[in-house]
């Protein structure tokens, strides 16, 4: 398997969707198109490089979610979303609820937005800032059924498990942690973002 280095750690804002690629600096596209053969799924739908073990990564195994956080920093989408900088509101809610209580809303979130069979507007039911849940959903490829079924080997047309939410909540805390380092457990009391501008004016 073949290793990109120096991929770029902040990409431009705008402009980066699921099928977004950059294949010269080692960020691909691995969601199958449409003129693709089934022969040619996994592979990058822009250059045809085959970067990921599909295989270690649909065990769905927490000892090698660092592994796993890996092979997705691979695809642009995701790599961008484990490098933008996370939105003030975002950041304050999180700061507000604590990994206690975040973790517990993680599980909420993934039983509604993925958790269901075949979801209406699959695909559109995750934002893309606000929350850093949603950050994490679209960096670890739970952010819609599509993306769960092709990076994690999850069905589209089966209710995830109590088992498979475990796995994606877990994830997404590990996301949280690196991307907020300094959550405190319980919560802290956060400014309101109004007071906060209308002090800085």
């Amino acid at each position: 398997m073949s290793q990109h280095k120096n991929r770029p750690t902040n990409l431009k804002p705008l402009g980066v969707t699921c099928t977004s690629s950059d294949c010269e600096s080692g960020l691909h596209c691995f969601k199958k198109s449409n003129s693709m053969s089934e022969s040619e799924r996994g592979r990058c739908r822009s250059c045809g490089a085959e970067l990921i073990d599909w295989e270690r990564v649909h065990k769905r195994d927490l000892q090698d979610a660092k592994f796993t956080f890996e092979a997705l920093k691979y695809e642009m989408v995701r790599h961008h979303f484990w490098h933008k900088s996370v939105d003030q509101r975002a950041e304050n809610h999180a700061r507000r609820k604590g990994r206690i209580k975040l973790h517990e809303a993680v599980r909420k979130r993934l039983e509604k937005s993925v958790g269901p069979a075949n979801p209406p507007f699959d695909g559109r039911q995750t934002p893309d800032e606000g929350n850093i849940i949603y950050y994490a959903q679209h960096a670890l490829a739970c952010c819609c059924r599509t993306c769960m079924n092709y990076w994690h080997g999850v069905p589209k047309d089966v209710p995830l498990s109590d088992e498979q939410i475990n796995y994606f909540a877990e994830l997404v805390m590990m996301y949280v942690h690196e991307r907020m380092p300094d959550l405190t457990e319980e919560g802290e009391r956060v400014q309101p973002i109004r007071h906060i501008r209308a002090t800085r004016a």
